[in-house]
């Protein structure tokens, strides 16, 4: 299969934006005999930590003796982040360009490409088990079409309120909707264990929702069957994720999206000078609860916008901002921001870069000459 414009083709699909619905999906993978039943699978839901989480677990059935397939989205650094076998990236080029023809006679949106990609990469690799995150949401999702013997809930935050719902209960319902009668499910806040019950599962396990490793522990362990050892989970570290980088100042890279998030990471940041933070936010995000959060990290902020059609321009983005910041300033240019936020940290500060992993995205190809 020709592999020539496949990467121009799947990133022209992000102006179909996003389109729940498993119609589309299920068309393409029918076309492609159905990959997705080749394999067993652990699905992760929820609303922050479900990439850590799900390489985490990949960690941990490697290290059983499986062999596994696992997808995240999205990525940071390139798009073969998002699909891997036994533990390392496929060609993703080529994994999409094998759907190519399938994707276009369903319409399909970029995430269902990508999501069908995975599952025929796994299929022809012959996985043992799959590990999927869920793009958005659970009950329309593209990931949902896999029956999953094991779901695992990482946490329920109000996020996508527009598609999902506007209460967490309502947003936990669409995430369970994943649950298929008989499964296991592992939730990490316990008022989520009776509505599992409720949506079919027939054992549910209440791990603790701010460590991600107790999340991958225990879904493990409720696919093999058995006790696992915790430290190749222990090792696994993404993009993005919590990242440090560069020394003067330092810099921490960190995707949290939402205000759960920003409250995540901002309790496990160590002792330090106070932040300056570079941001970009998405206008689907509670913006201004996002700030008010970030201005506990450091008085001041750099606002600039990611290349998503989402992002809050940033002279907008920045009028939020002052709100809750002593010092703002505007830099639409994201290596320019960066290179602004440095500046004003100075070698005795540090710097934060969070609010979209679009944003991390956009950096990390600058600094790569990559395009993610």
């Amino acid at each position: 299969m020709a592999v020539s414009g496949t990467l121009t083709w799947l990133e022209s699909l992000a102006r179909f934006g996003i389109r729940p619905g498993l119609e589309r999906i299920e068309a393409m993978l029918a076309e492609l005999d159905d990959p997705q039943r080749a394999f067993a699978a652990i699905h992760v839901v929820g609303t922050n930590g479900k990439s850590t989480t799900t390489r985490m677990i990949e960690a941990l059935l490697l290290d059983a003796g499986l062999t596994v397939g696992s997808t995240i989205s999205p990525h940071v650094r390139s798009w073969s982040e998002r699909i891997h076998v036994n533990g390392r990236q496929v060609d993703f080029e080529q994994a999409v360009a094998r759907i190519r023809p399938a994707a276009e006679r369903a319409g399909a949106t970029q995430f269902e490409a990508i999501t069908a990609a995975a599952f025929t990469a796994f299929a022809d690799a012959g996985v043992a088990v799959a590990v999927v995150e869920a793009g958005l949401g659970g009950r329309w999702d593209a990931t949902n079409v896999i029956g999953a013997g094991v779901v695992v809930l990482t946490n329920v935050a109000l996020d996508h309120t527009d598609v999902l719902g506007d209460t967490r209960e309502a947003i936990a319902a669409e995430k369970l909707a994943v649950v298929r009668p008989g499964a296991v499910v592992v939730v990490g806040q316990p008022e989520w264990a009776l509505p599992a019950r409720d949506a079919g599962a027939v054992e549910v396990v209440v791990g603790d929702g701010s460590q991600a490793i107790d999340l991958a522990v225990r879904g493990a362990e409720a696919l093999l069957g058995a006790r696992v050892d915790r430290e190749p989970a222990a090792r696994v570290r993404l993009p993005g994720r919590s990242e440090w980088r560069g020394a003067a100042p330092p810099e921490l890279w960190d995707g949290a999206h939402n205000p759960a998030g920003v409250e995540f990471l901002l309790e496990r940041v160590p002792p330090g000078p106070g932040f300056v933070v570079c941001s970009s936010i998405l206008r689907d995000k509670d913006a201004g609860a996002m700030l008010e959060r970030l201005a506990a990290a450091g008085p001041t902020l750099v606002a600039t916008v990611a290349s998503s059609s989402r992002a809050l321009p940033a002279d907008e983005l920045a009028a939020l901002a002052r709100h809750h910041f002593t010092t703002v300033e505007v830099e639409p240019d994201p290596a320019a921001a960066l290179a602004r936020a440095r500046a004003l940290a100075g070698p005795e500060g540090r710097v934060l870069v969070t609010g979209s992993l679009y944003l991390l995205s956009d950096l990390a190809a600058l600094a790569t000459g990559v395009t993610p």
